[in-house]
């Protein structure tokens, strides 16, 4: 039986149960809204190390995290993922990500601050994606676009001080087993501004800027019945005058003005 228990909602605590963490002292158990089993984190205390396992298969390791005190290394093990590095800097106030091993670019900086912790993204000058607010001892609030942004998860605790995942050591492990792979993401319903993820029973789909938002016309549409000061009838030649028409019909023609018989004729002549 788990020691603690984690239930994420998405937005406040008013919105939907997401996923639920057992928490135990030998590791983590992720469950989805339905409480079927998604993901495992074990704990090797010995060797400072946790892993995540297959669901399915439990002695395969899916990915490795080994803690030193200088931070924690993230050892993958399927093609494609790059390792990661989380370093800690400023005596331990900051935590710095590396992607592709401790000598590559640093892609997100995580500040220990007195209200809560804030997640930049883009490197060290970029602008805040996140922030972790430890408002009371049993929840964690996770708003996007800065500490008054708009809330997008928020994590109850149950037999467990949400405190405990301020220290930098176990926020990166808070860290590895709530975070999001790209599957999960675009699983997940989205929310509008107001809070609705629908209009009139349609999703919100994301329009592009350059994008034509008028109303199209096709040549098969009936103009006679089409109303409106864009339905202009153009007559040609309407305004021309009768000494232009002769010029217009004295000009030169085109080759490809001149039929196959005038051209017989041409060179019968």
């Amino acid at each position: 039986m788990a020691d603690a228990v984690i239930t994420e909602h998405a937005g406040t605590r008013q919105g939907a149960v997401v996923r639920f963490y057992e928490y135990g002292s030998s590791g983590v158990r992720v469950l989805d809204a339905g409480k079927n089993l998604r993901r495992v984190y074990l704990f090797d205390h010995a060797s400072d190390m946790m892993t995540e396992r297959d669901p399915v298969r439990p002695e395969k390791i899916l990915r490795r995290f080994i803690f030193d005190r200088y931070g924690m290394l993230e050892e993958t093990f399927a093609f494609g993922q790059h390792p990661r590095t989380f370093r800690y800097e400023n005596g331990g106030r900051q935590i710095a990500v590396r992607e592709g091993g401790q000598y590559g670019a640093v892609g997100k900086i995580f500040t220990f601050e007195e209200n809560g912790i804030s997640e930049t993204a883009w490197g060290r000058h970029g602008e805040i994606e996140r922030v972790y607010i430890f408002d009371t001892r049993d929840a964690i609030t996770v708003r996007t676009d800065g500490w008054f942004g708009a809330v997008a998860r928020t994590m109850v605790t149950e037999r467990i001080d949400a405190s405990v995942f301020r220290e930098p050591e176990a926020f990166l492990q808070f860290l590895m087993f709530t975070e999001r792979d790209d599957g999960e993401a675009d699983a997940e319903p989205r929310m509008s501004p107001a809070g609705n993820g629908r209009r009139d029973g349609a999703p919100l789909m994301a329009r592009s800027r350059f994008a034509f938002t008028g109303q199209r016309r096709t040549p098969s549409d009936d103009r006679s019945g089409a109303g409106g000061d864009h339905d202009i009838d153009f007559i040609p030649d309407g305004d021309i005058s009768k000494e232009d028409r002769s010029k217009e019909s004295a000009r030169p023609k085109k080759s490809s003005e001149i039929s196959y018989a005038e051209r017989r004729g041409e060179r019968g002549s």
